[in-house]
């Protein structure tokens, strides 16, 4: 197979600001023109004889892909998240990993508040009876919610983004409870959160949002059995990844009225959703958008594609997974 005239492959068109740090780098580039994510068989057509790739969270780099890359020297994924990497692979072969972290943290932060306050006021069905011109008139009763002053928040991972939203949380004047790997001592003075085992928190909480990374350890992390705890008056809030949470059992749960409301902006099967779940009227359901604001995209674009250009220079990446 003939090498590609562009050592670097953009799967997807990024913002100009990553796209003018590839161009003053010199080394030729070709971006992809879908923006659909590419599967499998694609990418193994693309990467051949490729040194370094720039890639989005929902291609799948896994252990074939990398194989076929033949000359890789650099996978720079413009996210967090890297389960979407063979990160072993790339560590056999040399392959430097690179990742795009902290610069999302206060976006999906914002992101994870908004969508706790849609749901707890029941935002977007009002937006609807508005638009299908079934609003009459005031009154006391119409599309009653929740407040959120004086409520307890649950944040399951206290990482940067949870801690993020515990300190907005405060703000809102609520309680914060966490539950995390480590004690955040820090985290606790600054807002007051309390450190909690996750089915106590689950059981105490008025609001639970999630942040923690993708893993074997956290998938299905809250299955049927942990979102039973939770209170029948309760909203769940995810904008971490969607196989943390069972989305046949929130179905269920949502159904039966275990829960109040659930406000998602991820899924386990994305773009698919769980069957159901987009009839459910207590559900807000956004497009894995936690990170979309033109600043956030545009400093994940630069810091990945400067990781990338700095492997190939022979310079070590400020961002390095692997």
């Amino acid at each position: 197979m003939s090498r590609p005239a562009s050592p670097i492959l953009s799967t997807r068109a990024i913002p100009e600001a990553g796209l003018r740090v590839l161009r003053d780098s010199g080394i030729p580039f070709e971006v992809r023109k879908s923006q659909d994510p590419p599967g499998r068989p694609e990418l193994l057509r693309l990467v051949p004889g490729r040194e370094g790739v720039l890639c989005q969270l929902t291609d799948p780099m896994d252990a074939r892909v990398i194989a076929a890359a033949d000359r890789l020297r650099v996978v720079a994924t413009m996210s967090v998240g890297t389960d979407h990497v063979a990160l072993e692979a790339c560590a056999r072969r040399g392959i430097a990993v690179t990742n795009t972290p902290g610069v999302l943290t206060e976006a999906t932060a914002e992101c994870a508040i908004a969508l706790l306050l849609a749901a707890a006021r029941r935002i977007p069905e009002g937006d609807r009876m508005v638009r299908a011109g079934k609003f009459r008139a005031w009154g006391p009763t119409l599309l009653l919610g929740v407040a959120v002053a004086g409520k307890t928040l649950g944040i399951v991972g206290a990482g940067r983004i949870g801690q993020a939203v515990g300190r907005r949380a405060d703000g809102l004047g609520m309680e914060v409870l966490y539950w995390s790997r480590n004690a955040k001592p820090e985290f606790e003075r600054e807002v007051g959160a309390q450190r909690a085992d996750l089915d106590d928190l689950l059981r105490a909480s008025d609001f639970v949002t999630v942040h923690v990374p993708l893993s074997d350890e956290t998938r299905h992390l809250l299955d049927a059995r942990r979102l039973a705890l939770m209170k029948r008056t309760a909203i769940l809030v995810n904008t971490s990844r969607g196989p943390v949470v069972d989305e046949k059992a929130l179905v269920a749960a949502l159904r039966a009225g275990q829960l109040r409301a659930a406000a998602l902006d991820v899924y386990e099967r994305e773009p698919k959703l769980a069957p159901g779940l987009a009839k459910l009227e207590n559900v807000v359901l956004l497009p894995h958008v936690a990170s979309a604001t033109e600043e956030t995209r545009s400093m994940m674009a630069v810091m990945a594609a400067e990781d990338l250009v700095r492997v190939l220079r022979g310079e070590e990446p400020k961002n390095r997974v692997r």
